[in-house]
């Protein structure tokens, strides 16, 4: 089955070069595109994408906002933001929010395809190098107390779990975590789904954030 994809940007010509990228892979498919957030909110509940590629600094609804809105949905998509500057806190938020991760609109389109399939996917966090810093700039600036909060509920997890959790937030897929453990793949999946359930998080992406907020990576 091929993935289906929402085009989210305020620009005609980014929305049509991104077309052409996806439509030009057997699995990729556009199934609708939105000039704003308010109307990407609309197509999401028409057309059920399974990724929303999602412009975050639109004229009208911008991207945090319209991210928020996908991801309250009863069965929302992932969420792939798509921004010109790499270290912006606008990202920061949407990561914060639920979205997958997100792509310079100056990466190539091999970057665009292979970043859409990975969030599709689910398994594992689109996490370039620019990912951890900016997650690493941004939870560096903010105040003691979100610190307080992360360390406090480091209390909920076991040992294991968090050992699983720093190699999350340092990029590691889960073959790479189950080998440098000794566990199987479904062993570690299993762990990360339950540390989503205990840190109340929703994806990898969140599950870095916190990790860099407890303290358990340092920028």
């Amino acid at each position: 089955m091929s993935v289906r994809v929402l085009l989210v940007d305020d620009d005609p010509l980014v929305r049509t070069g991104l077309s052409m990228i996806l439509g030009s892979t057997p699995d990729l498919r556009v199934v609708a595109e939105a000039g704003d957030g308010d109307e990407a909110v609309q197509q999401v509940a028409r057309h059920a994408p399974d990724v929303v590629i999602m412009d975050i600094r639109m004229r009208r609804m911008n991207g945090l906002v319209a991210t928020a809105a996908v991801l309250a949905q009863p069965r929302p998509p992932k969420v792939l933001i798509l921004t010109t500057f790499d270290l912006d806190e606008y990202v920061f938020e949407a990561l914060t929010a639920g979205a997958s991760g997100f792509l310079l609109k100056e990466g190539s389109p091999q970057e665009i395809i292979d970043g859409v399939r990975v969030v599709a996917n689910g398994d594992a966090m689109l996490s370039p190098r620019t990912t951890k810093q900016l997650i690493g700039q941004f939870v560096a600036a903010r105040a003691n107390p979100r610190r307080a909060r992360a360390q406090a509920r480091l209390e909920l997890l076991s040992d294991r779990e968090r050992q699983i959790v720093t190699a999350v937030a340092q990029g590691k897929p889960n073959a790479e975590i189950a080998a440098e453990l000794f566990l199987s793949e479904a062993t570690v999946k299993t762990h990360i789904t339950r540390t989503f359930a205990k840190l109340d998080v929703s994806n990898r992406v969140q599950l870095t954030i916190f990790a860099y907020e407890a303290a358990l990576v340092t920028p």
